[in-house]
């Protein structure tokens, strides 16, 4: 018996012969220099070609600052709303049990399956001039598409699954027994809310905070869609640096694009240093790997 269970283990699937698996770790490395290492380092060695004088006038330029600025409102205003709703839908979908409890899923995930491009045009049909709401909205001076509020909906729209998607399965593993076990204690529903579920959710709601956020500042389809590309007004840092790019203000586009790359890079040490820092803690509640 003991023989045959040293065969087995000699034998495992797992046990490949060090070639394999350095030519699989070497495949690995290389398709991710070529495809994500490579890219990012071009796009700061073009950023910082002419040196920082110039990378720094880039971005204190005008319509590089609107961008910004643009930018950050934006995320400023559909991140919490998509925190919110992420929030009440994962404790809807993970704690009851309700009719059409499987199409509310469905419709959470529709932005991952629908074109960008394809949820500005949607805007487009629903606020333009042809519309049935968009003559009423001119009536009383509401301005949607072209405009800050068309923007704003247009991200919430492509970044709303993140954090639902993240506390969904989380909340799900979880169960609701700590949370019966406080009511049955006399708590309300909000200090079973703030003493009980939120310190249980914080890390997956952090993840899917960091994951929103940066889809939110770097959104190019649908935000092309409906801003109208309107210079110093509608145009986002994505949409900026596609037009100092096609304006030959090559610098300009790739001090902005580092900008933008540089949030991926934050984003993804932030979210390596919680799984190191809370690895335990992230196990415990389902969300580590």
């Amino acid at each position: 018996m003991e023989a045959s269970l040293q065969h087995r283990q000699v034998t495992s699937p797992t046990n490949e012969p060090a070639g394999v698996r350095w030519t699989l770790i070497l495949a690995g490395l290389v398709y991710m220099a070529l495809f994500i290492v490579l890219p990012v380092i071009a796009v700061f060695s073009e950023a910082f070609a002419q040196g920082w004088g110039a990378f720094f006038q880039s971005l204190q330029s005008p319509d590089a600052q609107s961008a910004i600025r643009l930018t950050l409102l934006v995320a400023a205003i559909a991140v919490p709303l998509n925190v919110v709703f992420g929030i009440c839908a994962s404790w809807a979908i993970a704690k009851f049990e309700f009719k059409g409890k499987a199409f509310l899923i469905t419709l959470i995930d529709l932005p991952f399956s629908v074109s960008p491009v394809i949820s500005g045009l949607v805007y487009v049909l629903l606020f333009g001039s042809g519309s049935v709401l968009g003559p009423w909205l001119r009536s009383y001076n509401i301005e949607i598409l072209f405009a800050v509020p068309g923007i704003v909906l247009a991200t919430i729209f492509v970044t709303f699954p993140f954090v639902a998607r993240e506390l969904i399965p989380l909340m799900q593993d979880q169960g609701s027994g700590d949370e019966e076990a406080a009511i049955s204690l006399g708590a309300s529903g909000w200090q079973t809310f703030w003493k009980v579920t939120l310190p249980n959710i914080k890390w997956g709601l952090l993840y899917g905070v960091l994951l929103c956020n940066a889809r939110a500042m770097g959104e190019f389809g649908a935000v092309a869609v409906v801003s109208g590309k309107i210079r110093g007004q509608t145009t986002t840092m994505p949409l900026q640096v596609e037009m100092f790019y096609n304006e030959y203000q090559s610098t300009a586009a790739f001090a902005l694009a580092s900008m933008l790359a540089l949030l991926a890079l934050v984003t993804l040490v932030l979210k390596t240093a919680l799984e190191w820092r809370f690895g335990d803690e992230l196990a415990a509640t389902g969300r580590g790997h």
